[in-house]
């Protein structure tokens, strides 16, 4: 894939919006370069590099629209692509809820590429591989990993004067280690914009750690218990919740923000006074792009919970039109304070409870409560006088991260847990909380 610089990009574009004979024209391009290494039983099972650049246009007559996407460039393939999704507009019924195109945005540039990710080649991606599996041959232990690098270009512009362009670029790393016999299992992620933060022999001594230590897991009766979540088991339940901050789902009696009787609890207390969470485009640990793909509008740092309270909510477009309200672009990254302790001292501190390295197969039980289900895996350890006594069978837990976050005892240093490309990024500290419900056992590892 040739990466497309803004003047290559912009020039694209105006082409296809000259091109278009509709009230309104969108140009989405896209483009991407992700490489991977795979690997099981302490060998490379697989490994690749795909690239891919994509051009989507969309216009309206009025209130009928079309899109058509294309992966040729030249001027042929272009007018051909516009004349498509006019066809396609011609054809479509009117969309009730459409808002004509945004006017031109100011586009902050934000820090999503880093050379040093960009320069990752076949090498590189081997020598990940082989410094997680030779750490474990060592130990006699048996890993499976997976680590991805990306990267990639987006460019958006409109007949209204809309454009931005922006280059990117991340890594994501995951590895599982087990024991032989398959009694013992540790897990460990990484994410990072910049290669130069990322250790993957780091994440694989974690994950040997744990896996070394979770042999011979005892059953401890479920119940409610103080916990200490590890960042990732942390992301996987809180995650689902920044994920309904959406003020249309809210006021229509759709969400856990809903009030009773209409409207929807922006301003309301629903937390501990320790939560503070917030989005910000150019926070250098988890940047994203300075717009909202969809939309296209300019996205801001925004206050999301504030000392326990609901500080704001997402609008899109129409709702916000509806309700009298300023939309912004939807937050790419999601922040979340926390204290200067890591994990280990958070253990120190704690007389008796539960160390969550991962929650996994979470499913919705309640939206209205945010009730979720799931099980802990890959290393669940009983803590007594601050210090990890035993390995513990995993659990099934019911819980509500709204419940979560109002047992809080202590939060920890947060880290970057990764997303898609640089679409959704979170900065998530470990947690001590109160009274987490585990409702039975799980035979799994």
């Amino acid at each position: 894939m040739k990466m497309l610089s803004q003047e290559e990009a912009k020039r694209i574009c105006d082409k296809v919006i000259g091109y278009s004979h509709a009230d309104e024209c969108r140009v989405q391009i896209g483009g991407s370069r992700q490489g991977n290494i795979r690997y099981a039983r302490n060998s490379v099972s697989t490994a690749g590099l795909v690239e891919n650049a994509q051009l989507s246009v969309s216009v309206a007559f009025g209130k009928r629209q079309g899109t058509a996407s294309i992966n040729e460039f030249d001027d042929q393939s272009l007018e051909k692509a516009v004349r498509r999704a006019e066809d396609v507009a011609r054809l479509a019924p009117e969309n009730p809820e459409f808002l004509p195109a945004i006017k031109a945005q100011d586009y902050q540039p934000s820090f999503t590429f880093s050379a040093a990710t960009a320069a990752i080649d076949p090498e590189y991606r081997a020598e990940v591989a082989a410094a997680s599996i030779l750490a474990c041959r060592k130990k006699g232990l048996v890993a499976a990993g997976f680590f991805v690098d990306n990267t990639g270009f987006e460019t958006i512009a409109n007949s209204n004067g809309v454009f931005g362009h922006q280059a990117f670029s991340n890594l994501d790393f995951t590895v599982t280690t087990r024991t032989e016999d398959g009694r013992g299992s540790g897990w460990a992620t990484r994410a990072a914009s910049d290669a130069r933060l990322f250790n993957a022999r780091e994440a694989s001594e974690i994950a040997i750690e744990k896996a070394l230590n979770s042999v011979d897991a005892r059953a401890l009766e479920p119940g409610r218990y103080t916990v200490i979540l590890e960042p990732a088991a942390t992301s996987e339940i809180i995650g689902r919740m920044f994920g309904a901050f959406d003020a249309r789902q809210a006021d229509e009696g759709r969400s856990f923000l809903s009030k009773k009787g209409g409207g929807n609890r922006l301003g309301e207390k629903l937390f501990d006074e320790q939560v503070n969470v917030w989005a910000d485009p150019w926070n250098t640990d988890v940047p994203v792009l300075p717009w909202d793909s969809a939309s296209m509008l300019a996205r801001r740092r925004t206050d999301v919970i504030k000392g326990g309270q609901i500080a704001s909510l997402d609008y899109t477009r129409f709702w916000a039109a509806k309700q009298g309200q300023q939309a912004f672009g939807r937050h790419g990254n999601m922040i979340m304070a926390g204290g200067g302790k890591s994990t280990e001292e958070l253990i120190a501190s704690t007389k008796k409870g539960v160390l969550v390295t991962r929650t996994w197969y979470i499913r919705m039980v309640d939206p209205q409560s945010l009730l979720l289900t799931g099980l802990t895996r890959d290393g669940t350890f009983y803590i007594e006088n601050g210090k990890i006594k035993h390995p513990i069978k995993n659990f099934r837990f019911n819980e509500s991260p709204v419940s979560m976050l109002n047992n809080i005892d202590e939060l920890g240093k947060p880290v970057v847990i990764g997303g898609d490309e640089v679409r959704f990024q979170m900065l998530i500290p470990p947690m001590k909380l109160r009274d987490f419900n585990f409702t039975s056992l799980s035979d799994a590892v």
